[in-house]
């Protein structure tokens, strides 16, 4: 037998839920019998699988010892060393500088060695993440950026925050900014782009209409020119919608791909930049919730920016 008391960061979880994360080997099967037959109580008694838990309650598991991975994590946050610059930090948010070259989340190639891996390892390391002590929460990344794209990444320290974080970045609370290397000067200076991208799964790769089309999703990019050298131009970019390589698919749609970005750009023009990754990098955030943002409304309308970004030195 097992049992899990509730604390502040699993309350609010229906119960499928919660035990879902709390003991992966268990399968779903097994999880719906073992509470429809009282194998698994809540203060003692018979649950719903739709019961919201409270933090406090006792979750009891009558279930064979198999179904619970005794292993920790500890050595191997110990053994991992966070790659990153903070952005910022609180009892609540971490913002991170990711660098370039790191994958945000595992994927089938790279499973430990990420960046969500190494927040997690930080917060070990610092104390303020116990994962023997955490039934089924663990610190999370509440965005992403692709492997070759630096910047502002956002991650949460509690479940409350996480919660949060999520239906603000859902409803477009978050104002996002990138720098990007462009080839050429784009005209007009700045300008809002109003498209249709398509997303090709197989390729890996999206492309770009200029009217509604079957499957497209509507795409919104504004972006102004800071400063330009002729053959290249340092641009602002807002991401006023969030799909995938957006930035880099509309910027090329307009004739001024990025600046290193061989799957949209010119491979002769990177060598001749010398660049084999793009140029982008999201340096600054704003927080503009438009209602009560709880534990989070201190964040209201403050602005985060990564002041120095040596890869655009040369775009001077």
């Amino acid at each position: 037998m097992r049992s899990f008391t509730i604390a502040p960061n699993d309350a609010g979880q229906r119960l499928d839920k919660f035990l879902h994360k709390a003991v992966k080997k268990l399968p779903a099967s097994l999880l719906y019998k073992s509470i429809r037959t009282k194998r698994i109580k809540v203060n003692g008694a018979r649950a719903a699988l739709d019961y919201r838990l409270r933090e406090g309650d006792l979750v009891e598991l009558y279930l064979k010892d198999a179904f619970f991975d005794d292993t920790t994590e500890q050595d191997a946050f110990c053994r991992v060393r966070p790659n990153f610059k903070i952005v910022y930090e609180d009892e609540n948010i971490l913002l991170v500088d990711k660098q370039p070259g790191l994958i945000s989340q595992s994927d089938a190639r790279e499973q430990f060695n990420t960046l969500a891996q190494q927040v997690k390892a930080y917060l070990y390391q610092k104390g303020e993440f116990d994962p023997v002590k955490e039934n089924s929460f663990s610190p999370a990344l509440c965005n992403r950026l692709d492997r070759n794209t630096g910047g502002i990444v956002i991650a949460a320290k509690n479940a409350e925050t996480l919660r949060i974080m999520n239906e603000k970045i859902k409803r477009r609370e978050l104002h996002k900014y990138y720098l990007c290397a462009v080839v050429g000067r784009p005209e007009p200076a700045q300008a809002t782009l109003t498209d249709y991208l398509v997303k090709n799964e197989a390729q890996n790769r999206v492309y770009i209409h200029h009217e509604p089309v079957p499957g497209g999703k509507k795409i919104i990019t504004r972006y102004r020119v800071l400063r330009s050298t002729g053959d290249a131009s340092l641009c602002e970019v807002e991401l006023i919608t969030g799909r995938t390589h957006q930035i880099r698919a509309h910027m090329a749609s307009i004739g001024h791909p990025l600046i290193g970005d061989g799957k949209y750009g010119k491979n002769e023009i990177n060598r001749r930049f010398g660049q084999k990754t793009q140029l982008l990098y999201a340096y600054k955030l704003t927080f503009d919730f438009e209602d009560d943002a709880g534990i989070l409304s201190y964040l209201d309308k403050k602005t985060f920016q990564i002041e120095k970004i040596a890869i655009f030195d040369k775009i001077s």
